[in-house]
């Protein structure tokens, strides 16, 4: 079995599943219970004042 057909094969089935499982944890993780103050934090970071650039 040539190298490409094999690797084909596993993009095909395994791989799919992988990347599955992946996307799914990432979604979970990002709406996790518990999370809404961080991404708030986050989301006003540029909004912030910073008071060594108060000079330019």
């Amino acid at each position: 079995m040539e190298l490409y057909t094999l690797m084909r094969q596993f993009a095909d089935s395994w791989g799919l599943l992988y990347m599955m499982g992946i996307f799914i944890f990432v979604v979970l993780y990002t709406f996790r219970p518990g999370s809404k103050t961080y991404y708030d934090h986050a989301a006003s970071i540029p909004l912030e004042e910073d008071p060594k650039n108060d000079e330019l």
